[in-house]
């Protein structure tokens, strides 16, 4: 949801997280050429646009410093029209403009859910709401934000079972968990929709199917601000926050802009500042927050290219790939460092491995005499030498698991393309691109770990793949 604007022994770590060098730099000035070559064809005279804008300034919103347009290397967005100095008002949409559970409450839907029992959700009213809308068609007063909203995504709910298998592990099991709630939430939606039937001459079970209720939860979950509400007494008591923000909602996602944005009470319109400057003809951008892209594809359905946010994580089963199962302390170790919380967020990163996952591999390479310096590590204790050593090694083992991971991924990947219908390929894109951008930090940590390391190590004779000291 867009936010509401939501020695070597002893400095090993130091060196890791200042890590920096040219290839890092020109990698940098590359993508941002990229971006300064990529080009605009406006949208605003396309019917759906026109129409939207016609719609909005009867509502009291106009823009002329923001116009819709297809973007060559990102899609659609809003293209500034004149140059937006720091700190200027990049938009400002009135109340009447946003699709809120208020405006459901106020329809024709309002009495079905006010005495449904137990009161629905503000997710499932809204989500009920824009799937009437869109049948409803001209008819409809929001026709013009529905015709705009797009007629699918690329979100994991929309996956298939084998794009969800491309995904990391991780993140794999965090999409299946999400579409386990999405298959939940509609099961239970089941009666309340079949309240509805009176509204409707066709059959609610054709109107209200998985595939709309998708669509929608999905048009919600993806473009949806947030904006708290007073809570109604006829809605479940999650927290009221969201809102839909026609034209506002065009705007993408950039990690590197910093935004304010919230509803201004006093002007009774949401709004959102931008606090650096947009060139004309350029793409104005807003910030969901500092996710990462996994996160983002999770809930938004796309990456974004150089994210700085962005790291390759390590679970406890590509862990176990550079641990000693001879280790008679192993389990109890594991479990130390579970109730510590530290098998959690090992990541890889630009300026290669997390001092977390440095630490968990210090204590994982610790000696049954040293049980005492357990707690020790975990506060920052150096270890010896060589000790440190063995650590970046195991670390390289795990960033070439993950690289040989990526690249038979990819591979699969490209074999699922052939005979894909548009939307496959859509959603194969943007896994590969988190792929692509995964192999790119994977890559980059490689480096890091290597300077890290002497030139020659008594066991790495035989390569990186002899795991014994």
């Amino acid at each position: 949801m867009p936010p509401s604007f939501p020695a070597r022994a002893r400095n090993i770590t130091q060196d890791i997280n200042t890590m920096k060098n040219s290839n890092g730099r020109r990698s940098r000035k590359k993508r941002r050429r990229k971006r300064e070559d990529a080009y605009s064809v406006t949208l605003s005279h396309e019917a759906p646009f026109v129409n939207l804008r016609r719609w909005l300034k009867k509502k009291g919103f106009s823009s002329r410093s923001l116009v819709p347009a297809s973007f060559s290397d990102i899609g659609r967005g809003l293209m500034a029209t004149k140059p937006i100095k720091a700190n200027d008002l990049l938009i400002s949409l009135p109340e009447r403009c946003l699709l809120t559970t208020d405006t459901v409450l106020k329809s024709y839907m309002g009495e079905y859910i006010k005495r449904w029992q137990p009161p629905v959700s503000p997710l499932v009213a809204l989500c009920s709401f824009l799937i009437a809308e869109r049948h409803f068609g001209d008819a409809s007063e929001w026709s013009p934000y529905i015709k705009v909203l797009p007629k699918s995504y690329t979100c994991p709910v929309y996956f298939s079972d084998d794009i969800m298998e491309l995904l990391p592990y991780g993140l794999q099991k965090k999409a299946a968990d999400q579409r386990e709630q999405f298959q939940e939430l509609y099961s239970s939606s089941q009666p309340f929709f079949s309240s509805l039937q009176p509204l409707f001459t066709q059959p609610i079970e054709d109107l209200f199917t998985q595939d709309a209720f998708r669509w929608a939860w999905s048009s919600v979950n993806t473009r949806t601000v947030y904006m708290e509400h007073v809570q109604s007494d006829y809605l479940s008591r999650e927290k009221d926050v969201l809102a839909l923000a026609p034209y506002l909602d065009l705007l993408n996602h950039c990690p590197k802009i910093q935004v304010e944005a919230g509803f201004n009470k006093l002007t009774r319109c949401y709004e959102i500042r931008s606090i650096q400057s947009c060139r004309k003809f350029q793409q104005a951008f807003i910030c969901y927050g500092p996710h990462d892209n996994q996160r983002l594809l999770l809930e938004y359905g796309f990456v974004a290219p150089g994210n700085q946010h962005s790291v390759v994580y390590v679970d406890l089963g590509i862990l176990k790939v550079c641990l000693n199962e001879g280790d008679k302390q192993l389990q109890q170790k594991l479990l130390f460092l579970k109730d510590n919380d530290f098998l959690k967020n090992l990541t890889f990163g630009i300026d290669g491995p997390s001092w977390r996952l440095m630490t968990v591999l210090k204590l994982l390479s610790l000696k049954p005499e040293q049980y005492s310096s357990w707690k020790s590590v975990l506060l920052g204790a150096a270890v010896s030498q060589d000790t440190e050593e063995w650590c970046i090694h195991k670390a390289q083992m795990l960033c070439q698991h993950l690289s040989d991971d990526n690249i038979n991924v990819l591979k699969r990947l490209a074999q699922l393309k052939d005979g894909a219908d548009q939307a496959q390929l859509e959603q194969l894109g943007v896994v590969e691109g988190l792929r692509r951008e995964e192999r790119a930090i994977l890559e980059r940590s490689k480096e890091v770990l290597q300077s890290l390391l002497p030139q020659s190590l008594p066991w790495q004779q035989d390569g990186i793949r002899n795991t014994e000291r």
